[in-house]
């Protein structure tokens, strides 16, 4: 034998491991072809959105309700995660009428808080944090399957006041729309990719 035969072999294919010593030349080639011949070991491509059953090809988002009664954040959250079907989704259509769905995406902000987390030298409050809690489902219109519940997602974001007192922009909206990118983000990443 010469010194290919008689090395010590690992072939690795998912979790399955198996370690020869001294096998045969075909008996390794036979291990090899398996192993090809097993397939990709469960992985595929990100953002096909294979985990949504196959007759799925509309999502309806009718706006989102507001336990919070914070003005206008269900407008961004809903904006938001319509974007981000159209965006991922390459074969979904995004409508806001659940009867002309295959299924429907329903959220609710449940709560929304503000709290300051960084004060300056003189005792006043610049950086705040939001916390914005919502609850997600997403129903299969023809089974009436539920496919993706979350009662409780929620997102954190910071904003820091302008130096300036006398500035009189606004710095919690752009935050509220920046978690609420966020939270669609992995939202449909979550839903699409079966995460």
């Amino acid at each position: 034998m010469n010194n290919f035969d008689q090395s010590m072999f690992i072939i690795h294919h998912s979790a399955f491991i198996v370690q020869a010593a001294y096998m045969p030349k075909t008996l390794l080639v036979i291990l090899a072809l398996l192993s090809l011949a097993a397939g990709p070991c469960g992985y595929r491509r990100a953002g096909t959105g294979e985990s949504l059953p196959a007759h799925i090809h509309s999502i309806a988002v009718p706006a989102f309700q507001n336990a919070s009664l914070r003005y206008k954040v269900e407008q961004r959250f809903t904006q938001a995660v319509m974007e981000e079907i159209l965006k991922r989704g390459r074969r979904l259509t995004v409508t806001s009428e659940p009867q002309r769905a295959d299924a429907v995406l329903n959220g609710n902000i449940k709560s929304f808080g503000i709290a300051g987390v960084l004060l300056d030298n003189s005792g006043r409050t610049r950086v705040f944090q939001i916390t914005i809690t919502t609850s997600v489902t997403l129903r299969d219109q023809k089974t009436q399957q539920i496919l993706f519940d979350q009662p409780n997602f929620t997102f954190r974001g910071e904003y820091e006041l302008a130096e300036a007192s006398a500035s009189l922009f606004n710095e919690e909206d752009p935050a509220v729309d920046r978690i609420a990118r966020e939270f669609a983000q992995s939202l449909i990443s979550t839903m699409l990719e079966g995460l």
